[in-house]
């Protein structure tokens, strides 16, 4: 087994925290799924490559440094001036439903820490996801990217909820006492209601943003 230097211990502390697997990551980055594993296990390889260790960064939101990056070659704009919010590779469904595919990000969104501060998302535990279908619209349309925040899942206003394996984008509303009701922007679809425990609260959507 090869040495547990710090860059291989941060990784494997940075995965257990997001809830994901070295396997996982290593498919997204379009390695065989025991890539990142050889790597901290057995030392191979010896660093990771810089566009990996990249992609790894923006993906946790930390600095490459802590990956393994050397310090003296850390750009002269200083990436903790930014936040990458991950973009998943779901699309939450304002219509009939989505199914969700693994929740690894495919891309990241990097926004300064000033705007999202003037923003009021400052300490936000945010991810972006696409929507799709018109249940929400005029609210949000299809195609819209929004933002999540999955610490804000409680309250009403409009959230990301799984029901099964599948990803909607609702209004939430309590309704009797153990009871949610979904509503649809759109007067097309009728308001859903279901026990509280049938529904998944992913986060509250915070931001919007899409084509004119």
């Amino acid at each position: 087994m090869a040495e547990m230097t710090p860059e291989r211990a941060r990784l494997v502390e940075l995965t257990e925290k997001s809830r994901t697997s070295l396997a996982s990551l290593s498919s997204m980055l379009g390695r065989n799924p025991s890539y990142l594993q050889q790597f901290v296990r057995k030392g191979s390889p010896r660093k990771l490559e810089e566009a990996d260790r990249r992609r790894l960064a923006e993906f946790f939101g930390v600095d490459e440094v802590e990956l393994g990056a050397d310090p003296d070659l850390r750009p002269s704009r200083e990436s903790g001036d930014f936040v990458a919010v991950p973009r998943l590779a779901l699309d939450a469904s304002a219509g009939p439903g989505a199914f969700s595919a693994e929740e690894i990000s495919f891309d990241a969104f990097r926004f300064s820490r000033r705007w999202l501060r003037e923003m009021g998302l400052e300490g936000a535990d945010l991810t972006a996801i696409r929507v799709e279908g018109d249940s929400m619209e005029p609210t949000l349309r299809s195609g819209d990217e929004i933002f999540v925040d999955r610490h804000k899942r409680a309250g009403e206003g409009i959230h990301v909820v799984r029901i099964g394996d599948a990803l909607h984008v609702k209004q939430v509303q309590a309704s009797a006492p153990g009871r949610i009701t979904l509503i649809s922007a759109n007067d097309a679809y009728a308001p859903i209601e279901l026990a509280r425990d049938e529904v998944e609260v992913i986060g509250r959507v915070v931001w919007k943003g899409g084509r004119i």
